[in-house]
Order: C-alpha cells, then sequence, then structure tokens
C-alpha cells in the first residue's frame, strides 16, 4: 500500500487508536458467529453467498481477483475486537482506526512471523478489503440493510528508507458497533486458533454462541448447519464431515454427540463435562472412508493455500476447563441467544518490537 494519505480517506476525522500491545483475551462478535459470513475453504471462493432466516439476511460478494475472505482472515476482525474490548475495560478511548505492529496480530493469533507470514497477513487484508457484505442484522427502523466491506481501507507504514513502521486499518462502522456493544460480544477459547479446519472453526463459534456454557446445550438438524454454514458442498457430503467431526471431537471446551431423530440427524453440542460421561456408541451410517463430493472447490476440503500458516498435523487435546461467559438462553431449541454476556480482559504486557527478530529456519 502507499504510504501517502489521501485527504477524502474514512481516517479523516478519526483518532487512531494505537495499540500498545496485542495481548488480549479473545473476543468474537455474536452476528459473525453462526451466520455464513466467510468461506470455509482456503481455495479462492467467488461464488456469492446468499443467506435468509425470518427478517435476517445475509449477501457475501467476492471479486474473482481475490475471492472471498476466509474464517481464517476472520482472524484479524477477532483480534481487532479484543484490542478494543480490551481497551474500553480499561477505560481507555478507542476509534474504529487502529494503528498496530503486524507481529502484534501475528503472534496473537497464534501465526508465525516471518516473511511469508508478513505477506499472507497483507493477502488475508485485500481480501477482507475487496469482499463486500449486505446484511439486515441490526437495523433499526429508518434503515432496513447495510452494506460494507470488513475492512474500508488499510495501509502498511513505511519511511523514506523503506523501514515499516507498522500498520494502519479503519473497520467498517457496523462491525465497530457491534463489538463496543458489549451484549455483542463474547469470550472465545484461546485454542480456537489452533483449529486447522474451516468447517470446525466454524462450528466452534456456532458452538459458543449457542451452547455457551449450558448444561443443556443445544441441538442442530444437519439439515439446518448446512443451510447456516453458506457450504457449497452436498448435504450428503456436509453430513458425513459432521460425523467425522463427532468422531474427533476437536471443539476446545465443547462435546458433540450425532442423535437420530427418525430419519433426521442431529448435532447435539455440549459444553465438556456437563454430560457427565464420554460420547460413545455414536452410530456411522455406511459410509466409505473418503469424501466422495465431487464439488469442485469444496468448502472442506482444501485445495490450496491462501493463509496456511498451521502445520498439517491433529488439532491439540481438547480444552476441558470452564468457559467464564456464559451465553444462557430460555430452552436448548432452535433458535437465537439473547442474554448479555460478562465481558473481562486479561493484563496487557509491552511488546514494541518492529521489524521482528528473523529467526533461523525460515516461517516459524
Amino acid at each position: 500500500m502507499s504510504p501517502h494519505r489521501d485527504p477524502a480517506s474514512g481516517r479523516a476525522g478519526l483518532d487512531p487508536f494505537i495499540v500498545a500491545t496485542g495481548d488480549a483475551s479473545p473476543r468474537d462478535q455474536r452476528d459473525l458467529m453462526e451466520r455464513p459470513f466467510f468461506s470455509l475453504a482456503k481455495a479462492k471462493r467467488t461464488t456469492p453467498i446468499r443467506y435468509a432466516s425470518g427478517d435476517v439476511q445475509v449477501e457475501v460478494f467476492a471479486v474473482p481477483e481475490h475471492g472471498m475472505a476466509t474464517i481464517w482472515d476472520a482472524d484479524v476482525l477477532i483480534w481487532a475486537a479484543s484490542q478494543i474490548v480490551a481497551a474500553r475495560n480499561h477505560g481507555l478511548d478507542t476509534s474504529p482506526f487502529l494503528r498496530f505492529m503486524p507481529y502484534q496480530l501475528l503472534t496473537a493469533t497464534g501465526r508465525g512471523t516471518g516473511i511469508r507470514a508478513y505477506e499472507l497477513l497483507k493477502k488475508a487484508l485485500v481480501r477482507l478489503q475487496s469482499t463486500s457484505i449486505r446484511t439486515t442484522i441490526r437495523h433499526d427502523r429508518h434503515w432496513r440493510r447495510h452494506q460494507f466491506s470488513w475492512i474500508s481501507e488499510w495501509e502498511q507504514l513505511t519511511r523514506h528508507d523503506g523501514r515499516v513502521e507498522g500498520m494502519e486499518l479503519v473497520l467498517p462502522d457496523w462491525f465497530y458497533r457491534g463489538v463496543i456493544d458489549r451484549t455483542l460480544v463474547l469470550a472465545i477459547d484461546p485454542a480456537y486458533f489452533r483449529l486447522t479446519g474451516g468447517l470446525e472453526r466454524w462450528l466452534y463459534r456456532v458452538a459458543r454462541k449457542h451452547a455457551g456454557h449450558q448444561s443443556r446445550g443445544w441441538r442442530f438438524d444437519f439439515a439446518h448447519l448446512h443451510e447456516k454454514s453458506g457450504s457449497l458442498v452436498r448435504p450428503s457430503d456436509f453430513a458425513l464431515q459432521i460425523r467425522r467431526l463427532v468422531l474427533r471431537q476437536p471443539l476446545p471446551g465443547y462435546r458433540l454427540t450425532r442423535q437420530l431423530d427418525g430419519r433426521r440427524e442431529i448435532l447435539h453440542i455440549r459444553p465438556a463435562g456437563s454430560c457427565g460421561k464420554a460420547v460413545n456408541g455414536i452410530c456411522i451410517p455406511h459410509a466409505g472412508p473418503t469424501c466422495t463430493s465431487h464439488a469442485g472447490q469444496s468448502e472442506l476440503r482444501t485445495q490450496g493455500a491462501q493463509l496456511n500458516l498451521w502445520p498439517e498435523s491433529q488439532n491439540p487435546a481438547r480444552n476441558l476447563s470452564n468457559i467464564k461467559d456464559s451465553n444462557c438462553s430460555r430452552s436448548a431449541q432452535a433458535g437465537e441467544n439473547h442474554s448479555a454476556p460478562r465481558t473481562g480482559h486479561a493484563p496487557a504486557k509491552a511488546n514494541d518490537r518492529w521489524p521482528p527478530k528473523k529467526k533461523s529456519g525460515g516461517d516459524q
């Protein structure tokens, strides 16, 4: 990006929120946690997402050059939300205009700090800016639809000698207002950043929003989950992937159980330990060991890395610790949870290294 600032920039009139440390308890924006706002595949997706449920509508459009923002790109938004919440908990002023060191974001989200990691971060920012969203979520009586990009603009700051001094980005007003409203933010497990699959990342966010810390958990019909995910794969292949997640149990803090209601498959999500025993005797339909999808650009089988900074290894063991922020509801049936979560913050620690010290052996 050019270091020249346009006088007509969206930053005009905004005081920058300077991130002094990248260390903050992870926070996610509730509206983004269950609906299909992001591609679940690392392979480029240009097919639009169109989702409607009641008066809620979500449309996501990508440009062919860059593709749609992925659920891994969404880590940038989670990190930004975490910094804003932590700062406001300390009584500090915040702004949609963030100024930070890339090293802070990369280390907080569990990524490497090599040259390739910085290049992939810039590509993620490009996708976040080029992806266009239309939604009726959080409309008021005067405005029915919002249209925006995940990042209004961003810039890499460099001196005349070429030394990089940091980055700036401007968040859209729709997202920023959803972060400063404490009822619309939930704490998430830091182990989320270690989840390598797009579907399991999306499913964790669904679990955190709906099941929260309720002992009864939450139940979803497989077909309903498929619709909410925005996946391009066939429902049968989507169901197969859900069954495999039930066997692997990858979600930190949650247990998955497959149940049958006649011919309907139900996924029961509970906080870990709430059922009092391990999930045994899971019914597995007759299916081959491999996915037989003929979908060209599968949402669940990545074919090319866009932001692939994690080792191709098995996910870490489940985190069975309690989740402090609960998301209660009046029943364990499908629907929205309405109670406001408690918010908290983690103490900050100084980190002003820039650029990060290069380590031997390539990207970390």
